[in-house]
C-alpha cells in the first residue's frame, strides 16, 4: 500500500469505527484510503471528500440521498456502499474493499484484447449496471476506471450515485464524467437516464475490441463535439476481421439518439449474450494487428513462454477509485502501485521532460512470493532495461535552444488559446447553456426576437393547433424553460389553426354504427332526436347536422335525428257494431279487419252485430290485423211448465236456465202454488222474462 507521512488521517480512528491504515489514491474532490472497519473487523475502501465539499451542506444531502439509494442495491458486480457519515470535519463514504486493478490497467497492458476476452470482461459490468437501471439508479460515468477486476477475478462496477451528487453541486457548464466516455445527452446539458450508462459501455467496448478510444483530440472540448457531431465508426475498420454482430451492437449503443439505443441494461444484456453464442471460435479469438505486434515485442524480451493465457493472467495492483471530473478542469487521475520502494507514489502519467528515460514501477504482489513471481518480476525488469538501452539519452543533435524555446512559446500559447476559446465557447459563447424562453400566443416576429435575446437560432415549423389562433406560436422544441447549449437550433411551431377534416356519412346507419363511425372520425356526439318515420326501421339515423362532408376540427358535436319506425294507431272499439259497420271503422283506421270464421251466442249481443274483438284497446302500427267475432244472437231454450208447483222451486229452476222470472200474487199468493205461466212449452231467447202466477 501506498501512504503518505504528511495525511492526518493516517493511523486515525474515525466516528469511533474506522480506523485508517494507508492512503490508496487522491482524486479531485476526495481521498480514498484502507481503513479497517472495527466494529466488523473487516477492510473497508474510507473515501474521505475534500473540505470545500464536506462543507457544503446541500452536496452532503444529496450524497446522502445517493448513498441509500446505492447500498440498497445488493449485486455481485456492483462495489457496495457500507455506510455514509460525518465526523466533525471529516465526511466520508464507505465502500467494499476491492484489492486488485482496473479495467484500465488490463488496456494498458494488453491493448486490444480478442472478442472473446471483451466480451468476458464487459458482460458482468452491463449485468450490474443492469441490476442497477432495474432499481432506478444511473452511473453516469462509466468508463475502464470505474471496472475493478479483484484478485480472485471478481469484476465490479464502482461508484454509483457519485456522479449525480457531483453533477448536482457543479455550476451549469461544466460537463461531468470522463469526456472520452460522455454521452451527448450530457455534453449537450441534457438530463442523463439509462441509456447515457448504454452509450459510455459501448465507448468502452470499443475500446476493448480495438485498443483505442473512437475519439481523440488535442484538447477535451475537441472529444465532446465529436461526441455530438460525429457517428461511431464500426470497430472492424481498425480491427479488420471482426464480425459484423460486434459492429452493429457497438454502433446500436453508442447512437447519437438515445431512443436509437438499447432502453437499459437488461436489454444489451440480453443481446450480448445472443452474440456471443452466435459467434464461431475464430470469430471469438480474431486479434488485432497492434495485440499481434505487441505480444511479439513482449515474447522477443521476455524469451519464454508461461503456461497461463494472455488474456487471464494480470499483475495485481492496488486499488484506485479514479474521480468523476469536470470536463475544464479533467487532470490525470492518480493510479497506486506496488513497488519495491512501499513509499512511493507514482502517477498514472509524467510529462516526458521529468524524465530522461521513464521507467514503469515493478509491480509486486502483496503476498509471499513465488517461482512465477520472481520469474515475472525478472521479466518486467528486462523489459525496462530493454527500452532504457533503446532510448538515447542524448540526442545526437541537440538542436538551438533558443529555436527549442521559441516552438514551446508558440505551443503553449497555441495550448493557452485552445483553452481559451473552449471556456468561452462553453461559459459565455455559443456552446454556453441558455433557458428557452416562453413563446405561446407570441406573434412570429416576437417569438424569434425572444429567442434571438436569449443566444438561439429559431427554425419556423408550421402545425395544427386547436387552441391556437393562426400565425401565433404555439411553443417550441426543447420546451420553454428547459437549459440546453445555445449553438443548438430550435424549432419554433407556429398554428395554422385548427386541423379540418370531413365529416363521415351518418345517415342509413344504426345508431351504433353512426357512434363507432364518430369515433373513429374523432368527433363528438351531440344531440339525439327521435321521430316517427313511416318508411325508414326504428333506430335508424335519418338525418345529421352538420351534414357529410362539412370541414369540421376534431370533437366537434354532430347532432343526429333517429327513427322511431312508423307512428302507432289507437285501435278503435267496435264491439257491439254491426259486422260491416265495425269493418269499416277499423279500416277506416288505417288497420285491417279480419273477421272469425266462428260466431258465438250472446244473449246480449244481437245476430250479426261484433260481440268480441283481439286487440280491443292500445295501439298498432299502420296495417295491422284487428279480429273481430261476430254475435249469432242469443240461445233458444224450452221453457218448461211449472203450473200446480210450487212457486218457490218454479222460480229456482227457472232461473237455473236462465230466464228471468216474474211472480204474480193473487189474493195475496197464500198457498204459494203456481196457478198460471207464460210462456209456458215454448222455446224462447236465453234471458226472456218467465211470469208466474200464483194463489
Amino acid at each position: 500500500m501506498q501512504e503518505n507521512g504528511s495525511d492526518n488521517l493516517l493511523g486515525k480512528l474515525v466516528d469511533g469505527r474506522y480506523l485508517v491504515r494507508s492512503r490508496l489514491a487522491r482524486g479531485g474532490m476526495s481521498t480514498v484510503y484502507l481503513a479497517t472497519d472495527q466494529r466488523l473487523e473487516r477492510d473497508v475502501a474510507f473515501k474521505v471528500l475534500h473540505p470545500h465539499l464536506a462543507n457544503d451542506h446541500n452536496f452532503l444531502d444529496r450524497l446522502g440521498r445517493e448513498a441509500k439509494a446505492a447500498a440498497r442495491l445488493s449485486h455481485p458486480h456492483v462495489v457496495g456502499v457500507l455506510d455514509q457519515g460525518q465526523d466533525g470535519p471529516t465526511a466520508y463514504l464507505v465502500m467494499e474493499y476491492i484489492p486488485g486493478h482496473t479495467l484500465r490497467h488490463v488496456l494498458e497492458d494488453k491493448g486490444a484484447l480478442s472478442p472473446r476476452l471483451a466480451l468476458a470482461l464487459i458482460d458482468p459490468v452491463i449485468d450490474g449496471l443492469a441490476a442497477a437501471h432495474a432499481a432506478g439508479l444511473i452511473h453516469r460515468d462509466v468508463k475502464p476506471e470505474n471496472v475493478l477486476i479483484a484478485d480472485d477475478g471478481r469484476i465490479k462496477v464502482g461508484d454509483f450515485g457519485l456522479a449525480r451528487a457531483v453533477t448536482s453541486t457543479t455550476s451549469t457548464g461544466a460537463l461531468i464524467g470522463t469526456v472520452a466516455y460522455l454521452p451527448p445527452e450530457l455534453v449537450l446539458g441534457k438530463p442523463a437516464d439509462a441509456r447515457s450508462d448504454i452509450y459510455s459501455t459501448g465507448i468502452m467496448l470499443y475500446e476493448l475490441l480495438t485498443g483505442e478510444q473512437p475519439y481523440q483530440g488535442e484538447v477535451p472540448i475537441q472529444v465532446a463535439y465529436q461526441h455530438v457531431n460525429s457517428v461511431v465508426g464500426p470497430p472492424s475498420a481498425k480491427v479488420p476481421g471482426l464480425a459484423s454482430d460486434l459492429d452493429e451492437l457497438v454502433q446500436w449503443c453508442t447512437a447519437s439518439d438515445p431512443d436509437q439505443r438499447p432502453v437499459d441494461g437488461a436489454a444489451l444484456l440480453s443481446e450480448l449474450r445472443h452474440i456471443r453464442t452466435s459467434l464461431s471460435d475464430a470469430q471469438l479469438d480474431i486479434v488485432a494487428p497492434s495485440a499481434v505486434s505487441r505480444t511479439a515485442d513482449s515474447s522477443a524480451v521476455d524469451g519464454e513462454q508461461e503456461s497461463s493465457s494472455p488474456a487471464t493472467e494480470a499483475l495485481p495492483v492496488s486499488q484506485a477509485f479514479p474521480e468523476t471530473t469536470s470536463l475544464a478542469t479533467a487532470q490525470p487521475t492518480e493510479i497506486i502501485t506496488r513497488q519495491s520502494n512501499p513509499t512511493a507514489v507514482m502517477p498514472s502519467r509524467l510529462p516526458s521532460s521529468s524524465f530522461p528515460n521513464p521507467q514503469p514501477p515493478l509491480q509486486v504482489p502483496d503476498r509471499p512470493l513465488g517461482k512465477r513471481d520472481l520469474r515475472r518480476i525478472e521479466r518486467q525488469d528486462a523489459r525496462s532495461k530493454a527500452r532504457a538501452a533503446a532510448t538515447p539519452v542524448r540526442s545526437l543533435r541537440e538542436g538551438n535552444p533558443r529555436r527549442r524555446g521559441l516552438i514551446w512559446t508558440v505551443v503553449i500559447v497555441i495550448l493557452a488559446l485552445l483553452a481559451a476559446t473552449a471556456g468561452w465557447f462553453f461559459g459565455m459563447g455559443p456552446g454556453s447553456p441558455g433557458t428557452i424562453p416562453e413563446v405561446r400566443n407570441r406573434t412570429v416576429a416576437e417569438a424569434q426576437q425572444l429567442l434571438r435575446t436569449a443566444g438561439f437560432q429559431s427554425e419556423i415549423k408550421d402545425v395544427f393547433d386547436d387552441n391556437t389562433k393562426a400565425g401565433l406560436a404555439v411553443g417550441t422544441e426543447p420546451e420553454a424553460g428547459q437549459q440546453v447549449r445555445k449553438f443548438l437550433q430550435v424549432s419554433l411551431f407556429v398554428s395554422k389553426g385548427p386541423q379540418l377534416f370531413p365529416l363521415p356519412a351518418l345517415t342509413g346507419l344504426t345508431l351504433d354504427e353512426a357512434k363507432n363511425g364518430l369515433n373513429a372520425a374523432s368527433m363528438a356526439l351531440g344531440t339525439i332526436t327521435e321521430q316517427y318515420d313511416e318508411k325508414v326501421p326504428a333506430g335508424t339515423v335519418i338525418a345529421q347536422d352538420p351534414a357529410k362532408d362539412t370541414p369540421s376540427r376534431r370533437g366537434t358535436p354532430v347532432a343526429l335525428t333517429v327513427s322511431k319506425g312508423p307512428q302507432p294507431i289507437p285501435v278503435p272499439d267496435v264491439r257491439g257494431m254491426d259486422q260491416d259497420d265495425a269493418v269499416k271503422a277499423i279500416q277506416q283506421a288505417g288497420l285491417t279487419a279480419v273477421i272469425s270464421p266462428e260466431t258465438v251466442n250472446d244473449k246480449k249481443v244481437p245476430k250479426g252485430a261484433v260481440v268480441a274483438q283481439s286487440p280491443n284497446s292500445g295501439t298498432l302500427t299502420p296495417g295491422a290485423t284487428v279480429t273481430l267475432t261476430v254475435s249469432k244472437g242469443p240461445k233458444m231454450v224450452k221453457v218448461p211448465s211449472y203450473v200446480g208447483k210450487q212457486a218457490a222451486e218454479a222460480r229456482r229452476e227457472l232461473e237455473k236456465l236462465g230466464f228471468e222470472v216474474r211472480v204474480n200474487n193473487i189474493l195475496g199468493g197464500f198457498f204459494g202454488t203456481v196457478r198460471d205461466q207464460d210462456p209456458v212449452d215454448k222455446d224462447v231467447p236465453e234471458g226472456s222474462t218467465v211470469t208466474l202466477t200464483v194463489v
